[in-house]
């Protein structure tokens, strides 16, 4: 996204947030009751807004004409709304509508940026409602460990990064691989995201998604490779060395490689610490062949 896209998913997630806490007060009670207007505050009404927030976000990314008129910019900001209104009116809860048409209002810098916005906002939605059921942590635990399945089986990322694959069977897919061994915020989440027509690498995508929730948990996120699994001792002493390193609260996602030999390779964001053997016997034989 530009600077204009940025800015206005910067808006309709500052909507978002007004729209997923309690009113509070008096005063604000009584201008929701004149108004009609709709929150979305409990991980049940969560849960919905983000359900119907992807399933927006896989119409526009469906229907190009669609997407189209709810970002042209020769259009005013209400005509805009105004599409979306009577498209959905009536079809989703308040709060979506509120959402979709404020979306509409703001200025993109091109409409596939409107769909990815609305996914955004629904990924906040269910992480929204992670969080108030405590689950937050599981679910980025889930996110992470489903990454590490994809990763290492290549025919599933083929599969899943495939923009030509038919939506029904991936979903279908998903469904067998994740029933009942995940959180049902955790299936949503990847079963929306990698589902859509304009998916990147999985694997990314997913990982994408874990770092979302490590950060909704106020922390960054290390990835850690190990030729031999770390006591928690272990894990605890590098999450404190590595947040003094950074300045800030390191969450670890260990995966246990040999292919390393020993030591550790760490990754923080696009910074790469690598310590393993097989990086220093690597860079000892280029100096030899040298």
């Amino acid at each position: 996204m530009d600077a204009s896209s940025r800015e206005a998913l910067r808006a309709v997630r500052e909507r978002l947030t007004e729209l997923t806490r309690p009113a509070s007060g008096l005063l604000e009670r009584a201008r929701d009751r004149l108004t009609g207007q709709e929150r979305a505050a409990t991980d049940e009404e969560l849960v919905a807004l983000a359900e119907e927030l992807f399933a927006v976000a896989h119409l526009l990314d469906g229907q190009v004409s669609l997407r189209r008129a709810l970002s042209d910019p020769s259009g005013s900001p209400a005509d805009r709304a105004g599409v979306a209104r009577r498209l959905l009116s009536g079809r989703v809860s308040g709060a979506t509508l509120d959402l979709v048409e404020t979306a509409a209002r703001q200025r993109w810098s091109r409409p596939l940026d409107l769909v990815e916005a609305t996914e955004t906002l629904a990924t906040d939605a269910a992480l929204d409602a992670a969080e108030t059921r405590g689950e937050l942590d599981g679910v980025e635990d889930e996110l992470f460990r489903f990454g590490r399945i994809v990763g290492g089986d290549a025919e599933l990322s083929r599969i899943l990064s495939d923009r030509t694959a038919p939506v029904t069977g991936k979903a279908a897919l998903l469904d067998g691989l994740l029933a009942g061994r995940v959180s049902p915020i955790t299936a949503m989440l990847l079963r929306n995201h990698l589902t859509g027509r304009t998916i990147g690498h999985a694997e990314n995508v997913v990982e994408r998604l874990s770092e979302a929730a490590s950060t909704r948990r106020g922390q960054s996120v290390a990835r850690v490779t190990t030729a031999v699994p770390l006591t928690d001792a272990q894990e605890r002493r590098l999450a404190e060395l590595l947040g003094r390193l950074y300045h800030r609260p390191i969450g670890l996602q260990v995966v246990v490689d040999p292919g390393v030999l020993g030591g550790l390779v760490i990754r923080v964001g696009d910074e790469v610490i690598d310590g393993s053997i097989a990086h220093r016997l690597e860079a000892a034989g280029r100096r030899l062949v040298g």
